[in-house]
């Protein structure tokens, strides 16, 4: 058995999100704080990332105190609570390979120290010292008690009703250590 392990780079790496409600989209960043992961005969064997969820950007608004007003309800206990829980884990649990680089992953995502299982499509290109990993997590945020402007929880929303799923569209590049 062959097993090769490789670290992400959190300079090279990032995390977009996006999240929609009747009224249109916002999205941002978030980054990457660590993360490792291991091949086995140049299979995905296992993996996990962490992103540090104070880093949470919004990219869409552009007026600078709007901005900071929305950064920091996004780091309030409605939605990530980041002071608490400062960091986001996705832990694999299972990854089956699939034709042209593409993995059928499934892995344990934890927010707000709430954990649940997800079911992703990585995509992975890798050479001996590199490996590439994207992503797209589609998440119902209402699994780890973000509520805020949910259906699922208030009635008579309108317009100002906020969709439950959001996108982390993942890009990770992990060096070999």
């Amino acid at each position: 058995m062959d097993t090769k392990n490789f670290k992400v780079n959190n300079e090279k790496s990032l995390v977009e999100w996006i999240g929609r409600k009747v009224t249109g989209a916002h999205n941002g960043t978030i980054e990457v704080k660590e993360g490792t992961f291991a091949f086995e005969n140049n299979n995905l064997l296992s993996g996990k990332f962490v992103i540090n969820t104070k880093s949470i950007k919004i990219l869409d608004i552009e007026d600078a105190e709007t901005n900071a007003q929305f950064a920091g309800h996004l780091a309030s206990d409605d939605f990530f609570n980041s002071d608490q829980f400062p960091e986001s884990v996705f832990e694999i649990t299972h990854a089956e390979p699939g034709d042209n680089n593409i993995y059928n992953v499934t892995g344990n995502l934890t927010i707000k120290g709430i954990t649940h299982p997800v079911d992703v499509i990585l995509q992975i290109v890798k050479t001996d010292n590199v490996a590439v990993l994207d992503a797209k997590i589609v998440i119902d945020r209402t699994k780890f008690n973000i509520k805020f402007r949910s259906a699922n929880f208030f009635t008579n929303l309108g317009d100002t009703l906020i969709y439950n799923n959001f996108d982390l569209n993942v890009h990770l590049v992990a060096e070999a250590i």
